[in-house]
């Protein structure tokens, strides 16, 4: 069975420049992905302020929707889950999971590292036709002491919930530009990063490919996708387990830079 999947930071649904409303261009972009699951970061559960100042009809349109982000984006034709993780006054944001197949269920993992960086886990199980899928929406910290603690907490939830080898699929914005966790992902829990695994999942050309990751200078396979319009930093990351990847790309373009900061990664997964 095949899974296309996509991840992306969505910037709370407002442009990196002057913060302009995004969210129907955001709609219409996601859709493009024609992807099973999505995962994003950065969604906007609640926004009061934008919600009065962009909420107002416009030439026939709202720029800012009266329902949560992930409901929006979603419709009437996706499964869609919410982790709120900062709140404030005017609102809360968060991770989201959309998905063509059902969710079974869905649990949010606080992993925030300090009071003034509120991060999460988005664990959702999702009803395949050849079973369950573990999903996790994964946004870590700035700062690496709390994304190397993060990771530890991540470790343990996927452990938790998925203990006896399941297919998992772990994607989100990793802040790891230095890709100082992957490994320790890969050892604890046999997960591989699409971009490591496209197309021959052998055991001699996985260890071409290991060999080469680990002689390559800046230590990485994964794609840049930050900033957007010039990206340069690999900050997102998409892990999966009992799959083989049989395609891995970032979206690049003006399109893209318009939307947010991050650039999306959308992959092709074979279930095994």
């Amino acid at each position: 069975m095949k899974i296309r999947v996509a991840t992306y930071n969505i910037h709370k649904g407002v442009s990196a420049i002057r913060s302009q409303p995004r969210v129907h261009a955001l709609k219409q972009a996601i859709g493009l992905f024609a992807a099973d699951v999505v995962f994003l970061q950065e969604v906007q559960g609640r926004h009061d302020r934008n919600a009065a100042q962009y909420g107002e009809e416009h030439h026939g349109h709202k720029h800012w929707p009266q329902t949560a982000q992930h409901e929006f984006f979603a419709g009437e034709e996706l499964h869609a889950a919410y982790g709120m993780n900062a709140i404030y006054d005017h609102g809360h944001h968060g991770n989201a999971l959309l998905s063509a197949y059902p969710i079974a269920q869905s649990r949010n993992h606080d992993v925030s590292d300090h009071a003034y960086e509120q991060r999460g886990i988005l664990h959702c199980e999702i009803d395949t036709p050849k079973g369950t899928v573990h999903c996790y929406v994964v946004h870590l910290g700035l700062f690496s002491g709390g994304r190397g603690r993060q990771t530890a907490a991540l470790i343990e939830a996927v452990k938790a919930s998925a203990p006896n080898g399941e297919p998992v699929i772990i994607a989100g914005d990793f802040n790891d530009w230095r890709d100082a966790l992957g490994d320790q992902l890969r050892q604890a829990l046999g997960v591989v990063e699409v971009f490591e695994q496209i197309g021959d999942t052998s055991t001699l050309s996985e260890l071409v490919r290991t060999l080469g990751r680990r002689n390559k200078a800046g230590g990485s396979t994964a794609a840049r996708t930050f900033p957007a319009a010039l990206p340069f930093f690999r900050l997102d990351r998409i892990y999966v387990r009992g799959f083989q990847v049989d395609n891995a790309e970032v979206m690049h373009g003006s399109l893209w830079a318009r939307l947010s900061d991050h650039a999306p990664i959308v992959a092709e997964l074979k279930l095994v």
